[in-house]
């Protein structure tokens, strides 16, 4: 198993126009690519504009192809603008 976390902070004004593109990207992700597992879109009201993605994919290949998807890639180009910062960690599963 391989997983990813993923922690955005969102830029003023935009969290309406991201948070429904990100909740789009994850239910697709889950729908059209048989190698995730799962896809947590998580919020905490005590840090407004932060989404923390919690991600599980079969390998790290299936993560690779995940950020080559049509899907991925529109979601990404779509709210690039609106993203102040960024921070992916991976995790592979001790053997």
């Amino acid at each position: 198993m391989f997983a990813v976390t993923v922690t955005f902070k969102i830029k003023p004004g935009y969290w309406d126009r991201f948070l429904p593109l990100m909740r789009d990207n994850a239910q697709t992700s889950l729908r059209v690519e048989p190698a995730c597992r799962q896809f947590d879109v998580c919020t905490d009201s005590e840090r407004t504009l932060e989404v923390f993605l919690y991600e599980r994919y079969d390998n790290a290949d299936a993560f690779q192809n995940h950020l080559k998807s049509d899907h991925f890639r529109a979601f990404n180009a779509a709210v690039a603008d609106m993203i102040e910062s960024k921070h992916i960690a991976t995790y592979g599963t001790v053997e």
